[in-house]
């Protein structure tokens, strides 16, 4: 009986019945995709790290190395499992030649290294470690997926040639985020190169207990060892290559919950036009004695079909989906080992939504006891109960036409039954709103205000050498007569020693100079001025304990000094842990020299920087647009993507909703159509009612979706953005996020509304006026 019930009731709502499935087939979809790309993500992330025995502390150093003392450190310490120190050989972008591309305009640090023969391995495609022959040159696999190289390319390094034999994954440098690029080459091919670069070290230890590594790092720091770099952890390595693709699943996971709601909102909706419909057969049901439980169980039915369809084609759809979105995981990080998993886990999403549906849909039912069979058999459709506005009378107006004073005055009527629909475009405009200011704010030019660097147009960077000095002479001059440079700045990188609160002391690398010229963003406080004032990033300031008004205690050349804490900013630059200052210290040796540059007219940026590293060889000449493209690229085609995803489905949600929803309507005012039918009211006057309905609904849903999604939405999409190493976030909009959409929204509205209530004009006045 139940299948005959069900098919029969199918073919009679064929569009309610596939709405409904659609909307439960999305949500699984999008609860099953979240769980299979993070799972997969991990997996990744964690083979990849174990492929590659990835060091759980690393200290780059740039200058003079005691290999013997620190190899002595090494064997002291017992949590140390193994320890390296590889070369990494910076040769200038200008002198690197990859097929017909040359990289004098690419913003990494590229260098060049041997295989490791300890642990830090450089991994093939399949995941092995590479061992290169003479000639050979393995390239990062950046620049493969960017087009820069391809197997078999010739290419020209300082002068020696090589062909491109491969690509490499690296554990450390893989992600665009990572400032730094290793090409892999056979050592006899690497003496040969010596001379043509700068070499820095990777101090690399593997610990027996991970979980000690901040105590490992402290003795690192109290040992006094080579130091004159940043310092990274294997969690930090963890955070940085998956940071591009978890954002993304974090947008999903977020359009997937607001998605569920709004599936739960349609199958309400739908339920209550199948009440409606069938409201006089459900009181005759009734009236012949046949159980509540027998009634319930008919609807049970239906929808628990609708709900294992909706959820096996959601699932289905989410593992056809999950292979392209996987694609850019496994080629950086290789195949998950939870790839069996994630389908497990995937199956038992399907499995929940599928449960939450039922149990929904019993709790729904409990208004059949509220029917009258009496009632229901006499009228057709339930009374409601209409609110009294004796203020809004149409006597009274002036402002609007008839029609439109008519569906305003309904609405306010009947709060109850068009909070539904208000909630499920509030959603929607959210769902719309949130992905795009995110994507909009990371794409800005003044988003590098939250990274720890001014808005700038470009940079000039040098490091340690024996020819610093005159290097940075002809760099001063040059940016002295350049007349196309409107002002520029210098700030140094040092590294001092800070006393933490138990007395110890950790490296903290501090930028030196005027703070003030490319002034940055601040969580708290403001930029140092004084001598006596330094700036914490939020890391080290976490690190250290410190808000802003406290002092640090800082060791310079003239001994142990205090510094009040001016503010405290976020960064993504070495580790996160940086400081700014505006004293002097000629003592402290320079990590690395830094010019940044505005220029008179900014779209001249790319032009100015090309003519600058010709004149200027020795030195890194940075576009920031360029730069920021380069390094968040990736990061931020994917938030555009989750974005496009986000406006396409909340669209589809508005025009459905608001298809059903004025369905629903129609179906219960059929009594009210009727008797403006009988006095005089048109078809064309009934739709424009029922169009002012809808706007009305959705200018307050887009008011209160743009509030929330500035407010709730901010924090939402700050917390995602603090994976960056940012803390605090305001939305930098566009003005077409907050008129070009709601405008799309207005239009879909409106054309489902003139759908949903074409049923009106064909309303039977005799058979519809009650008594």
């Amino acid at each position: 009986m139940y299948f005959r019930v069900i098919r029969n009731d199918l073919f009679r709502n064929k569009l309610i019945s596939i709405t409904t499935m659609l909307f439960i087939s999305a949500a699984t979809a999008l609860v099953c995709l979240a769980a299979i790309l993070s799972l997969n993500l991990i997996g990744s992330i964690e083979t990849l790290t174990k492929q590659a025995q990835v060091p759980n502390f690393l200290q780059m150093h740039n200058g003079n190395i005691d290999k013997e003392r620190l190899n002595n450190f090494a064997e002291e310490q017992e949590n140390v499992k193994k320890y390296q120190v590889l070369d990494f050989l910076n040769i200038t972008n200008s002198s690197i030649q990859v097929g017909g591309n040359n990289l004098i305009d690419n913003v990494q640090d590229n260098g060049f290294t041997t295989q490791s023969s300890s642990f830090d391995f450089l991994l093939d495609l399949e995941g092995r470690p590479i061992h290169p022959a003479e000639g050979e040159l393995y390239v990062p696999i950046g620049y493969m997926t960017d087009g820069t190289a391809q197997i078999g390319d010739e290419a020209m390094i300082a002068g020696k040639a090589f062909k491109v034999a491969g690509f490499l994954r690296d554990a450390q440098m893989n992600s665009p985020l990572a400032s730094s690029k290793r090409f892999l080459v056979h050592e006899n091919d690497y003496q040969d190169l010596v001379s043509k670069g700068t070499l820095e070290y990777l101090i690399e230890f593997q610990l027996h207990d991970t979980s000690k590594t901040n105590e490992f790092e402290t003795a690192y720091a109290d040992a006094g060892l080579e130091a004159n770099g940043p310092a990274l952890t294997s969690t930090l390595f963890k955070v940085i290559n998956g940071l591009s693709d978890g954002i993304m699943i974090a947008i999903i996971l977020l359009v997937s919950f607001l998605i569920v709601l709004i599936a739960f909102m349609c199958i309400r909706f739908t339920l209550l036009i199948q009440i409606e419909e069938d409201y006089r057969e459900i009181g005759t049901m009734k009236a012949i004695g046949l159980r509540l439980a027998d009634i319930k169980k008919i609807y049970l039915a239906k929808y628990a079909f609708l709900a294992l369809a909706g959820s096996l084609l959601g699932l289905l759809v989410s593992f056809i989906f999950s292979n392209p979105l996987l694609e850019n995981i496994r080629l950086y990080m290789g195949e998950s080992q939870y790839d069996s998993w994630s389908i497990f886990l995937a199956i038992l999403g399907s499995i929940f939504v599928f449960l939450l549906v039922i149990g929904y849909i019993y709790f729904l039912l409990r208004r059949f006891r509220k029917i009258s069979a009496a009632s229901a058999i006499r009228t057709g459709s339930p009374e409601e109960n209409t609110a009294r506005k004796n203020y809004f009378l149409l006597s009274q107006n002036k402002l609007m036409s008839t029609n439109v004073f008519l569906g305003i005055k309904d609405v306010l009527s009947r709060k109850k039954l068009y909070a539904t629909m208000l909630i499920v475009l509030l959603l929607s405009c959210f769902i719309i709103i949130v992905p795009w200011n995110t994507y909009h704010t990371v794409s800005s030019p003044s988003f590098t205000k939250y990274l720890g660097f001014g808005e700038m147009d470009l940079m000039v960077s040098i490091y340690p050498s024996e020819e610093m000095e005159e290097n940075k002479q002809q760099i001063v001059n040059y940016l002295n007569d350049d007349a196309s440079i409107h002002q520029y700045v210098e700030i140094t990188s040092k590294s001092f020693r800070a006393v933490k609160e138990d007395g110890t002391e950790e490296k903290i690398i501090v930028e030196l100079g005027d703070h003030a010229a490319f002034p940055i963003e601040y969580n708290a406080g403001k930029a140092p001025e004084a001598p006596n004032e330094i700036a914490l990033s939020s890391l080290n300031a976490e690190e250290f304990g410190k808000q802003a008004g406290d002092t640090i205690e800082i060791i310079t050349g003239e001994g142990p000094e205090s510094f009040v804490v001016s503010g405290i900013y976020s960064n993504i630059l070495n580790g996160g842990k940086t400081a700014k200052a505006a004293f002097s210290d000629e003592t402290a040796p320079a990590m690395w020299l830094n010019y940044y540059i505005q220029l008179n007219h900014a779209n001249q940026a790319a032009v100015t920087a090309k003519k600058m590293s010709q004149v200027l060889p020795f030195a890194s000449v940075t576009d920031a647009h360029h730069h920021k493209q380069q390094v968040f690229g990736s990061t931020m085609d994917s938030m555009k993507t989750a974005a496009n995803v986000a406006l396409i489905v909340a669209l589809f949600i508005t025009g459905l909703v608001s298809l059903l929803f004025m369905k629903l309507v129609v179906t219960k005012d059929r009594s009210a159509i009727a008797t403006l039918k009988a006095i005089g009211f048109t078809n064309q006057d009934l739709t424009k009612q029922y169009a002012a309905r809808g706007i009305f609904i959705l200018i307050i849903g887009v008011a209160g979706g743009s509030i929330l999604a500035n407010t709730f939405g901010e924090a939402i999409a700050g917390m995602a953005i603090s994976s960056f190493g940012v803390d605090s976030i305001a939305f930098i909009s566009h003005p077409f996020i907050y008129l070009g959409f709601p405008s799309l929204m207005l239009i879909v509205t409106l054309l489902a509304t003139k759908l949903g209530t074409n049923q009106a004009g064909k309303i039977p006045i005799a058979e519809n006026i009650k008594e």
